[in-house]
């Protein structure tokens, strides 16, 4: 592979997993918040929905187009161990992999699926609760997992 095509993938690995990252920062920082301090069926609701609108072309193409081009990274770029940058553009691929994608498929969608099924007459307030804290606490796990390999793909072209 050439190098341009090497710089060109890694450029666009970390600006993806940039994005993808700061979609998830907000929503930790502010959006769970907000939802909380609505009633409970109101914030259940808001959050129904945008589980519902997530599901566009725009956000895929960035978030499981992000996962494709580190997966390339991983399985196409040069096998050089003892390069720094190597080193950190396969770390940066494995924890995007791993700890966005695998953590949202294993954790936040699962998460997701319940409480779409969840129904105001039908324990809506007590699986928003548990959505709440769980939903969060892996959303927080992915949103470092994503900025940290925006990181560590921008450095391994520096080295």
């Amino acid at each position: 592979m050439s190098e341009w095509m090497e710089i060109f993938l890694l450029v666009t690995a970390a600006a993806g997993a940039g994005l993808v990252g700061g979609i998830f920062f907000a929503f930790s920082n502010f959006v769970m918040k907000a939802l909380a301090l609505a009633p409970a069926e109101e914030g259940a609701r808001a959050m129904q929905n945008i589980n519902v609108t997530v599901l566009n072309a725009s956000f895929f193409a960035v978030f499981f187009g992000t996962g494709l081009v580190a997966l390339v990274i991983v399985v196409v770029t040069p096998n050089v161990w003892n390069a720094p940058g190597a080193v950190m553009g396969r770390a940066a691929a494995l924890l995007y992999l791993f700890g966005t994608l695998g953590v949202t498929m294993l954790f936040n969608v699962p998460l997701n699926d319940r409480l779409a099924a969840a129904r105001p007459d039908n324990g809506l307030a007590e699986t928003w609760a548990h959505y709440l804290s769980a939903w969060t606490w892996w959303n927080h796990v992915r949103t470092i997992a994503a900025l940290l390999a925006a990181v560590l793909f921008a450095l391994s072209i520096a080295f």
